[in-house]
């Protein structure tokens, strides 16, 4: 099992649909028991926030933004957790909107204090 994603911070490798997450989206991780949770913001996201579970690699989870317009939405998203040869952790997510329709993939990596 790759290590703890508590207190580590991911972006996305790239920009999802215009008005989504996209690569000046940070998510700040955290993780107790089992239990995962993360805020996020950048972009078009003003507040974003996730909460689920981890059960060895397999993060399961909800999430629920607020955008600058004004509008909200939230979704479920199943993601892998791998280890970068370098020692980074990368999320492999598969993602579907549950208050609109759309659904992907997406991919987030750690960011090295040098890349924020």
């Amino acid at each position: 099992m790759a290590r703890s994603l508590d207190g580590l911070v991911l972006a996305p490798v790239a920009d999802q649909a215009p008005g989504q997450v996209g690569t000046r989206t940070r998510f700040t991780y955290h993780e107790k028991d089992g239990e995962i949770w993360a805020e996020y913001t950048g972009g078009d996201v003003v507040r974003g926030y996730l909460v689920g579970t981890r059960a060895g690699d397999r993060l399961d989870f909800r999430y629920v933004q607020l955008k600058h317009d004004g509008t909200t939405s939230s979704g479920h998203c199943v993601s892998t957790v791998v280890e970068l040869p370098d020692g980074r952790v990368r999320l492999e997510e598969t993602w579907e909107w549950e208050s609109q329709p759309g659904s992907g993939t997406s991919v987030v990596e750690q960011v090295t204090a040098h890349d924020s």
